[in-house]
């Protein structure tokens, strides 16, 4: 399918099956009556006003650090409420703007990063689509990754693919950038479409709203995840020839520990960074530890990643390895983009763990109480679990790794066939 839209220029490229395919809904590709001011972006308040007016005052959405000023405006409207939840993962989004749609009549608003549409479509599919139950619903997405806009690798080839997959999923979109002022004739197109029973998108540029209130995300737990890290790390000796091999969620988690073996020189080639993958760390980890029972694989997950794919928890725990701990720092909230909170604040996650059959849980929330559990576990049987309560901190010079995914993944391989 070639069926594309320029951001810059808003023209239409379709060759003729296309075309045919979608005849039908091909004004999702214009900005209709947009209002251009040089310079000038929208308001994230003023954009809330337009997608009240579309539907209901209902959001629900996993965060993005692209959409931080339309979630920070949401979160200062309506806080963390009835009004405003924030899902576990976008499917779960999607569940629950359809489940307000049943109940009252009008569509709900689910945002999300362009990543997450991947979790949405089973829903969008079997749910949403109108040869299924025909149910509206007003995404919100953050094109990360947009061609000719520089970002990490994790989002290079989903910014590519996101408008080739609204098309796929036969959603109507509109793409929203700086100099995008007024929507008026894009919501009466929109409005029409909800109308009829389908969903439709705001695909919104990097830097394309804006807002002047930041809300103030914070805990009062004592250690930093970073902190935490460099005693797991300490008390390793992966400056020889270490027996562990440590799984890494995506975020500033495997920035830090990137960072940390910068400064021990001890490499990386123990380290399998997770840049993108939300939620999955813990099944590459399950994967290698049963590959290579002699060795001890540590999973360092986030909360809000663990929550997006709890399930995996369960099958860690039932069907895991003995060689196998999970550690999560649990700050109760999405702290690398933004810091929305999650549910796990409220929650003793270590519980959860060992009602899902993990041999042994721990939840620590002092370097002491860490350092002493991390030498008991040595010698356990795992599946291990280990809770760390932690604070919102991270460094505002925490760099990037500076080697490529590739390279990550070969250079942990080669470690691995050695053993």
């Amino acid at each position: 399918m070639m069926c594309g839209l320029s951001s810059k220029t808003f023209t239409i490229s379709l060759d003729f099956s296309t075309l045919c395919r979608f005849q039908d809904i091909v004004p999702r590709y214009i900005l209709s009556g947009a209002q251009v001011k040089k310079g000038e972006n929208m308001k994230a308040n003023d954009f809330i006003s337009i997608l009240n007016d579309l539907g209901d005052d209902f959001y629900t959405g996993v965060p993005d650090s692209l959409l931080a000023p339309f979630i920070d405006a949401v979160v200062d409207k309506y806080g963390i409420s009835d009004r405003h939840i924030v899902a576990a993962n976008e499917g779960a989004a999607v569940g629950l703007a359809a489940g307000h749609y049943l109940a009252t009549g009008k569509p709900g608003v689910v945002y999300m990063q362009n990543s997450g549409i991947g979790n949405a479509v089973n829903p969008i599919c079997s749910l949403l689509h109108e040869k299924v139950y025909s149910i509206p619903v007003v995404f919100v997405i953050g094109w990360r990754g947009e061609p000719g806009v520089k970002d990490e690798p994790q989002h290079v080839f989903q910014g590519e693919v996101t408008l080739e997959l609204l098309d796929c999923l036969e959603i109507p979109y509109v793409v929203v950038s700086k100099e995008t002022d007024d929507l008026t004739d894009t919501v009466k197109e929109f409005r029409q479409y909800l109308n009829d029973g389908k969903p439709v998108a705001f695909v919104i540029q990097k830097g394309a709203l804006s807002n002047d209130n930041k809300p103030d995300y914070s805990t009062d737990a004592e250690i930093s995840r970073e902190e935490a890290l460099e005693k797991i790390f300490d008390m390793d000796d992966s400056a020889g020839e270490s027996k562990n091999v440590y799984v890494c969620t995506t975020g500033k988690l495997s920035r830090e520990v990137f960072e940390i073996r910068e400064r021990q020189g001890s490499g990386h080639s123990f380290d399998f960074l997770t840049v993108g993958s939300m939620g999955h760390s813990l099944m590459i980890a399950q994967g290698i530890a049963l590959a290579k029972p002699e060795m001890h694989v540590f999973c360092l997950d986030g909360d809000g990643a663990a929550l997006m794919h709890l399930g995996s928890l369960a099958v860690a725990g039932v069907q895991g390895s003995k060689n196998l701990t999970h550690i999560v720092f649990n700050n109760g909230a999405h702290e690398t983009v933004g810091g929305l909170p999650t549910v796990c604040d409220t929650l003793e996650l270590a519980e959860v763990a060992l009602s899902l059959g993990y041999a042994k849980t721990y939840q620590v929330d002092t370097i002491n109480d860490l350092s002493s559990v991390l030498e008991g576990v040595k010698d356990k049987e795992g599946p291990v679990f280990i809770e760390i309560v932690c604070n919102l901190y991270s460094r505002a010079d925490l760099g990037r790794p500076t080697t490529t995914p590739v390279q990550n993944k070969n250079d942990l391989m080669d470690y691995l066939q050695r053993k």
